[in-house]
């Protein structure tokens, strides 16, 4: 759309002190005659554009002339503070409620609380995940390695990783980063994590590939769980798995098919439904479960 376009080369001029139109036409993929068109119609909007000739040539904004340049409305600038809002209820400060202020300063009414968005990202380990987040925060921002104790299904390890982003997935935090054990791209948990650490060592930041986590990646290596639950708990499957994970059989049960990160995840889980559940492959899980239901039977016989 050519207004999308319009606001479009109006941000890149006010973050570049000058542009060429041949840039802008590559930029936008249109002609530079289109681009002619749009500067004109931007000096009609009242914004004085200047065009110089020459070597040093372009496109420019009037020295100057003063213009917003968030390009923000009210309402925009509200669902920032939300997102912004959200952030800090992770660790309880105002940190970026105060760089919220110094985007909106001069305009007030953004930061009256009339939103009707509220997002809360805290959770029941908050005490103990705040100072791994503020932790690795400071370590991403100043490329400082990280070393930590790892806890997973397979054992504990001593980790050390260049750290590259904080990860809110799945419900849950996990720092994303290159992981020196393992030479390649890991997401580890942070409720996972002991005897976290920001290390002396400084890194030179990687080309870092695309952060893409989906379900055929992460369960590669996994195990997928057929199982009968009882209608009882139609609620619990919708909430963790969404309504396509399961068909309602004639006798009301529900058929329930999923991907697990591995066999004890999956019999952890499987455990909480107790009796309401019945687990049909694969066969090596069934035995499984079998062997532990005999254990728990002979603790409390």
């Amino acid at each position: 759309m050519k207004i999308d376009r319009l606001i479009g080369i109006l941000a890149i001029l006010l973050q570049q002190e000058k542009v060429t139109a041949p840039y802008l036409a590559e930029k936008f993929e249109v002609s530079r005659r289109t681009i002619n068109r749009d500067i004109e119609a931007i000096c009609k909007a009242g914004i004085p554009i200047v065009t110089t000739q020459g070597q040093n040539g372009g496109i420019s904004i009037m020295d100057g002339y003063k213009v917003d340049r968030t390009l923000l409305t009210s309402s925009d600038m509200r669902a920032v503070l939300a997102g912004l809002r959200s952030l800090d209820s992770v660790c309880g400060t105002k940190k970026y409620q105060q760089l919220m202020e110094k985007l909106s300063a001069g305009n007030s009414n953004v930061l009256m609380s009339d939103s009707h968005i509220a997002i809360d990202l805290s959770s029941w380990y908050k005490s103990s995940l705040a100072p791994k987040i503020e932790l690795i925060q400071a370590a991403i921002e100043e490329n400082r390695m990280i070393g930590f104790t790892y806890y997973a299904p397979k054992g504990e390890s001593r980790r050390e990783m260049e750290p590259y982003l904080l990860v809110f997935q799945w419900s849950s935090w996990y720092v994303w980063g290159y992981c020196l054990k393992r030479q390649d791209f890991r997401m580890f948990k942070l409720n996972r994590i002991l005897d976290l650490e920001c290390m002396e060592e400084v890194f030179v930041p990687r080309e870092l590939p695309e952060f893409k986590v989906e379900k055929e990646t992460l369960y590669q290596a996994g195990v997928e769980v057929t199982a009968l639950f009882e209608p009882d708990f139609k609620w619990r499957l919708i909430e963790e798995y969404g309504p396509d994970s399961f068909e309602v059989q004639e006798d009301g049960r529900l058929l329930f098919r999923s991907w697990f990160m591995d066999v004890e995840s999956s019999i952890g889980w499987l455990l909480t439904f107790g009796n309401k559940v019945e687990l049909i492959s694969p066969p090596k899980v069934r035995r499984k479960i079998a062997e532990i239901a005999k254990e728990i039977l002979g603790k409390y016989e």
